[in-house]
């Protein structure tokens, strides 16, 4: 039997060789280009802002031994923020030179506030937050799926010999490349059967080693569907990896992984207490069965609730002094959101969630399930979650200007200028166009409303609190479903018949928008003593009159050209409120219209849906054509008591 064992063992180790020809390699493939989509506030001063980052990537490459940079210019408000990173092989003029190439393909993109080009030798990217740097996850607008290609040659080896030796050295490439202080690892593999042959391989990373491990499992699981061809690259944005038979890299140039797998490499064989150490094995396996049978409904929990990082519920419990009054940020419905300060001194938000029912339970889950997937400079990042007993935590990216409401009608009015402003409506417009049309699947929020938008430091919005959210299937245009959301801001549609479309995520988006260049609460009366208007009619009013300067907050001091580009903006959010829901944009039409020098084109601006003030009635399209609403404007129960009443007598689903 132990006999059985050691051949075993020494069948599965595959020799580790250096690479015995020196070659210099200076072939540098193109494989690939993104340029964005969304243009920046001022292409102009955005284009001259992003060469003066390559200026200055250039420069710290010219460094000997520098193979990555980073670089920004925040000069006028149009934010770049830079980064390349050249393979570790590469000498200063090689990388240079691969840099360069980058470079004159970048060039060519004008339209978009950020792209990345990839080589075989070196990546580079530049996008208008800085996020990135450390979340390369965090997605460019239109991004697509990680990418991966297949040489055409099969190995003229035998190809089970082939494959064995290239999957050890794959899986070396993937166990190391996390482990190491610079998340690159090259090594080789050399095949002595019939005609010798050596493979080459790398992985490199960027970002954090979560984020490298995730993306080198990847990497490993298609470069090994491209077994047995003779060569194979993977990239994705936080790594790329590589193999083939052709050498790229010089035979000094491998990396000793035997400290950073601590002896589990195939490269490194360990025969003595091998029989013990089966033995252990299958003891552990036992154990972690009867552990799996007695946790069986937790493990089936965080199952569900894969794609995100539990956290220790005691470890929260300290960093918010026991989720203290003094750490209160914000309160909703269901529970409390705190600040919370972690070990490494990162600042977070964690979201309490109190169960008292299935909904909150529901709810929690959603929001973890949805979020932990999504990436997006306009959309609040997950962290990761917890639950102890009846508490359900979320632990969120933490903002610290809070948000929008305080700084529209809150302790802060009168704080945001017009600019700042605009990048707030026009960050909404960009995260909400990303979960209806550039995510893998479609989703709604919901629930926008001004305090669902939270500040960055630099006042950047990113929109918050998805457990309302809901996927959208890919083949309807919209479903059926029980209303959930807050009135004053939710679509007539949704919330009289409960059809449910992304264009419902647009009227919430236009109401949002008046608010933000009014400064006034949807269901704010207009203090004038000649109007009794609520302010999505109070907007319309102004408009067709053209005195829309009577509806801009009164904090805001307005050139000519400001005033003409807030009556813009309110035309654009009036187009967003008509109903039909045919009538208004999708959000990826309106972040087109949002950018400067962009036209409405030939739209037909018509009387949106608004609340009457006089008769309590949702109006839709005009005065003639309405929908009764007993007390629409009293509560919230009585409102949905009145529309179970209404869908009751004329037949409609839930």
């Amino acid at each position: 039997m132990v006999v059985l064992v050691v051949f075993l063992v020494f069948l599965l180790i595959e020799p580790g060789i250096s690479q015995s020809n020196d070659h210099d390699n200076n072939t540098n493939i193109h494989l690939q280009s993104f340029c964005g989509n969304i243009a920046p506030l001022r292409p102009t001063n955005f284009i001259k802002n992003r060469n003066s980052t390559f200026a200055e990537l250039r420069k710290q490459l010219m460094n000997e031994g520098v193979l990555s940079a980073r670089a920004q210019d925040l000069s006028a408000g149009d934010t770049v923020y830079a980064a390349a990173q050249c393979r570790n092989y590469l000498s200063k003029d090689q990388c240079v030179a691969c840099f360069d190439a980058g470079v004159s393909v970048l060039v060519k993109c004008t339209a978009g506030n950020g792209a990345y080009t990839l080589f075989d030798n070196c990546f580079i990217r530049y996008e208008d937050f800085a996020e990135f740097y450390n979340n390369p996850n965090v997605h460019q607008d239109g991004i697509g799926a990680p990418s991966s290609s297949c040489g055409n040659q099969p190995a003229s080896q035998p190809i089970t010999t082939f494959q064995g030796v290239v999957d050890g050295l794959l899986t070396d490439i993937r166990d190391a490349t996390p482990k190491t202080s610079n998340f690159y690892v090259a090594l080789t593999r050399e095949i002595a059967i019939d005609n010798n042959a050596t493979v080459y391989a790398i992985g490199h990373c960027v970002g954090n080693k979560t984020a490298c491990q995730l993306c080198m499992n990847a990497a490993y699981n298609q470069l090994n569907n491209c077994l047995p061809r003779i060569e194979g690259w993977f990239f994705d944005m936080p790594c790329f990896a590589r193999y083939s038979t052709t050498p790229f890299f010089n035979n000094n140039q491998t990396t000793d992984i035997s400290s950073v797998l601590k002896g589990h490499s195939s490269e490194v064989p360990i025969i003595v207490g091998t029989v013990a150490g089966i033995a252990l094995f299958f003891t552990i396996i036992v154990m972690w069965l009867v552990y799996r049978k007695r946790k069986k409904a937790k493990e089936i929990e965080q199952e569900d609730l894969k794609g995100a990082v539990h956290y220790n519920y005691k470890d929260l419990q300290l960093a918010t002094n026991n989720f203290g009054e003094e750490n209160i940020l914000g309160r909703g419905g269901f529970g409390e959101v705190f600040k919370a300060t972690l070990d490494d001194n990162n600042i977070v938000a964690v979201k309490k969630l109190h169960v008292q029912h299935a909904r909150v339970k529901e709810e929690f889950e959603n929001e973890v399930k949805l979020i932990s997937d999504v990436h997006h400079r306009n959309l609040l990042r997950l962290h990761g979650w917890s639950s102890e007993g009846s508490d359900l935590l979320l632990v969120l990216e933490y903002m610290p200007n809070g948000s929008l409401d305080r700084f529209l009608w809150g302790s802060e009015r009168g704080t945001l200028d017009w600019n700042q402003r605009y990048e707030i409506i026009f960050g909404i417009a960009r995260g909400l166009a990303y979960l209806h049309n550039e995510f893998h699947v479609k989703i709604i929020h919901r629930d926008i409303k001004s305090n669902n938008i939270l500040l960055t430091d630099d006042f950047k919005p990113k929109i918050a609190d998805f457990g309302l959210a809901r996927f959208l299937p890919e083949d309807e245009t919209h479903v059926s479903t029980k209303f959930a959301g807050t009135l004053g801001y939710t679509a007539p549609e949704y919330a009289l018949q409960g059809v449910l479309s992304d264009k419902v995520d647009t009227y919430s988006f236009g109401v949002v928008s008046l608010e933000i260049i009014s400064g006034r609460r949807s269901t704010e009366v207009k203090s004038d003593k000649s109007s009794s208007d609520y302010l999505l009619e109070d907007a319309w009013k102004s408009y067709e009159k053209k005195i829309h300067m009577k509806f801009i907050d009164v904090t805001l001091d307005l050139n000519q050209h400001q005033q003409e580009h807030v009556m813009k903006i309110i035309e654009i959010a009036l187009l967003c409120t008509q109903s039909p829901a045919s009538k208004r944009p999708t959000m990826s039409e309106v972040v087109l219209m949002l950018q400067d020098g962009q036209s409405l084109g030939k739209r037909e601006l018509t009387r949106p849906t608004y609340v009457h003030n006089h008769e309590r009635r949702i109006h839709i399209g005009s005065l003639k054509n309405s929908i009764a609403a007993d007390n629409v404007c009293k509560n919230p129960k009585e409102i949905l008591e009145a529309n179970e009443k209404l869908r009751s007598e004329r037949g409609m689903k839930k």
